[in-house]
């Protein structure tokens, strides 16, 4: 009697973003199913349709650039055949029948680009069926795949099907943007992965933060694989294993159960003081990504949240918040903290994080990540950020909250944003709303090198300083962190990043304001005692993180971390700069 053969076990590699193990069942996340809107468009507004339309097509000739690239890293023969579809898809969005004909039905009919291109995409599979040639009427296929691609791109839907999912559920997807990642809920979903992506974005940074496994980068993680199909998520190896075999899964349930054994003893730390073998207070605060993590801050000991990232308030909807909702969700954030300083931070949209409610009021830069975002967008949206301090402002009447502005580069946008903030405390008192007796301070990310080396300027304006080693690494290195064809550059250790820290941190010394680490490096163990070597005593990082990172600090000589952290300081070699610091980590 035939027997049906189990299927194939596949071993993908990417990268490791968020540790943990996550076995379930797959959800495949599919790029199609879209419904498409249809309107009709001023003659006024054809010209501005034209170019949505055209923005959409940019990026998805971004999008399947980065696709091609990451085939590359496919076996040969599998390389070989996703590239010519891909040169395909790419010849689609560059000049041809389709692109031109979406523009002339925008142009001609008056209708919405979506529509356009819904029409445009069923008139070209009736021309190619009628041709009765079986190569083409298979090509039907991709032009509807890239036409799909555009339409998604034009309606910048994030997935909302997450929250229907069965307990347990690994997510697989072509891209998870943060907004996304935002909607996963860790009591349902167990992990996911993705075919882009790189350990730095913020994609990654809030997985981090949710505490769930994931793989990102991974190159033909979609190809063969189905809804339901069990997956196992390795965020420590960095690997996705599509139908384990029963040994395999055996081996990843024990390691499962190893970590949470690990993660169990770690827990009792977090009523521990924060303080090295000698002597030495570290304030070890969270970074918040989403107001249901203050339960998690607080259980694993954090001191204070160093950094709210306030962008999940603009995520997955259609107008801004105004003031009276961010204030609601400000205040119970500073109430949850119970006397702990909040650390709030203005809005930093721009490069992939994008709040849809902006979406449209500006073109699309060349490269987001130098464009309109973050502060500059703020400046440019007085409206929109005197709003978000007034609701800060408010909150701070309910305990100690700090204001810091993303982005920063000069003096002159903290002086203006003072006079701003100084302004809208007068307005609430004039209203007769409940603000806290002195105004909250104002710090600033040093988060682009500019700033790092202009720090003795920025600090005579400043309250504070948060170095965001993320985009400073990033800026620094002219390293896309979110791209993981040059995401294996990334480098924290590298001289010239650690010259900026340093700068940094001696510029805020010299002006005795406080100095804290808000980015990734602040949360990995094998950083801590380089940070306490230049002087940092204040770190911020995933409240997942806060355990690891003081029981590091507490088996750590603070005076042997300074010395060593001379050494490496003297170093221009990265590799040696490593082996210095791991050698020390090994030692203590």
């Amino acid at each position: 009697m035939k027997t049906d053969k189990p299927p194939t076990e596949r071993i993908l590699k990417g990268f490791a973003v968020s540790a943990g193990i996550a076995i379930g069942p797959a959800h495949v996340v599919e790029t199609g199913a879209t419904p498409v809107p249809e309107y009709a468009v001023t003659e006024a507004d054809v010209e501005a349709e034209r170019a949505r339309f055209a923005e959409a097509v940019a990026k998805a000739r971004r999008q399947i650039r980065k696709l091609k690239g990451k085939a590359g890293t496919l076996p040969e023969a599998a390389a070989e055949d996703v590239g010519f579809l891909l040169d395909a898809h790419l010849a689609m969005v560059t000049d041809s029948r389709l692109i031109r004909g979406v523009d002339r039905r925008i142009a001609a009919d008056r209708i919405n680009a979506e529509a356009a291109v819904q029409a445009e995409i069923a008139s070209i599979a009736q021309t190619f069926q009628a041709m009765d040639d079986p190569y083409l009427a298979a090509r039907v296929s991709d032009v509807r795949e890239v036409g799909t691609r555009l339409i998604r791109n034009l309606l910048k839907n994030p997935y909302r099907a997450f929250s229907d999912l069965p307990e347990g559920t690994v997510i697989l997807a072509e891209e998870l943007t943060p907004a996304d990642t935002a909607l996963l809920d860790p009591r349902r979903i167990a992990g996911f992965a993705s075919v882009l992506g790189g350990a730095q974005g913020h994609t990654a940074i809030l997985a981090r933060s949710l505490g769930l496994p994931a793989v990102l980068g991974t190159a033909g993680l979609l190809q063969g694989v189905q809804t339901g199909a069990p997956v196992v998520v390795d965020g420590i190896g960095g690997l996705v294993i599509v139908n384990p075999t029963p040994s395999t899964l055996s081996t990843y349930v024990e390691r499962q159960a190893a970590i949470e054994r690990e993660r169990t003893a770690l827990r009792r730390l977090a009523r521990l003081p924060a303080v090295s073998r000698d002597g030495v207070v570290v304030n070890l605060q969270a970074n918040l990504e989403l107001p249901r993590e203050v339960v998690a801050a607080v259980e694993n000991g954090a001191q204070g949240v160093g950094l709210l990232r306030t962008e999940f308030m603009f995520m997955n909807r259609e107008d801004l918040p105004d003031e009276e909702e961010q204030y609601r969700t400000l205040r119970d954030i500073v109430v949850g903290m119970a006397g702990r300083t909040v650390t709030a931070r203005t809005l930093d949209v721009g490069g992939e994080k994008l709040a849809v409610a902006l979406e449209g009021r500006y073109p699309e830069p060349a490269n987001p990540a130098l464009g309109l975002r973050a502060i500059r967008l703020s400046l440019r949206e007085p409206r929109l950020l005197e709003t978000q301090l007034a609701g800060m402002v408010r909150a701070a009447a309910h305990g100690p909250l700090r204001i810091l502005l993303p982005m920063i580069c000069t003096g002159h946008e903290v002086t203006q944003v003072r006079q701003m903030l100084t302004g809208v405390v007068r307005r609430l008192r004039r209203r007769g709303v409940d603000v806290p007796p002195d105004i909250p301070q104002l710090g600033v990310m040093i988060e682009v090198p500019g700033a790092a080396l202009a720090a003795d300027a920025l600090a005579r304006v400043s309250d504070f300083f948060a170095i965001g080693t993320n985009d400073l690494t990033q800026y620094t290195l002219a390293i896309d962190r979110s791209d993981e064809q040059v995401a294996a550059l990334y480098d924290p250790l590298h001289p010239a990043v650690l010259r900026l820290i340093q700068f940094t941190c001696e510029a805020a010394f010299r002006a005795r304001i406080p100095v804290s680490v808000c980015g990734e490096m602040a949360g990995d163990p094998r950083h801590t005692a380089l940070l306490l070597g230049l002087g940092v005593r204040d770190l911020s990082m995933a409240p997942t993180r806060l355990a690891a990172v003081k029981q590091r600090l507490r088996g750590m000589d603070v005076q042997a971390a300074e010395r060593r952290a001379r050494v490496i300081m003297d170093q221009s070699d990265p590799g040696r700069i490593a082996t210095l610091l791991d050698d020390f980590n090994g030692a203590a």
